[in-house]
């Protein structure tokens, strides 16, 4: 049992090692970070506004929220058979199991859907779920984001560079 336990844990190490602390991206523009305030559509699509948001959630220790979202749209953009199903086990060990430390917060409906369609994983196979991780960043995360120190001082910093130059 105690193997078993050690090969879990150094599998999983090897699987949180393989997801990026942060998104490449550039700096944002004053706009950019102007227009985060104005939609959550505008803050996801920019890769900037997601760094800086999973900052904040990792503050909120709703990290995962950010993390599951990014691996489903990894997923989505796979072609190959084995790796979506590979890809789709990692997210539903990392995400979903209830063993998981990572784990997010879905309803029994959605739970259900996700472990029928396990039994042949798609590239689709988390699009609900990502959906309602999405709402709940969208509703619960976002509003105290916007007021949060984070999104105020990178307000601040941008406003003041784009002013002096």
């Amino acid at each position: 049992n105690e193997d078993r336990e050690r090969a879990w844990r150094a599998s999983r190490e090897t699987k949180l090692e393989t997801i990026p602390n942060c998104e490449a991206c550039t700096k944002p523009t004053p706009e950019e970070v102007r227009g985060w305030a104005q939609s959550f559509d505008k803050l996801m699509k920019s890769p900037a506004g997601r760094n800086v948001f999973r900052e904040f959630l990792r503050t909120e220790y709703s990290e995962e929220n950010m993390l599951f979202w990014l691996a489903c749209e990894e997923l989505k953009n796979e072609c190959n058979k084995h790796t979506i199903d590979e890809k789709a086990r990692m997210i539903y060990e990392d995400y979903i199991s209830i063993l998981s430390p990572k784990e997010v917060s879905l309803d029994s409906r959605v739970r259900e859907v996700i472990n029928r369609k396990m039994q042949e994983p798609s590239s689709h196979t988390f699009d609900d779920a990502q959906l309602q991780i999405y709402t709940l960043m969208h509703r619960d995360s976002y509003p105290r984001f916007l007021n949060s120190a984070i999104y105020k001082s990178l307000l601040q910093s941008v406003s003041r560079s784009s002013s002096e130059s």
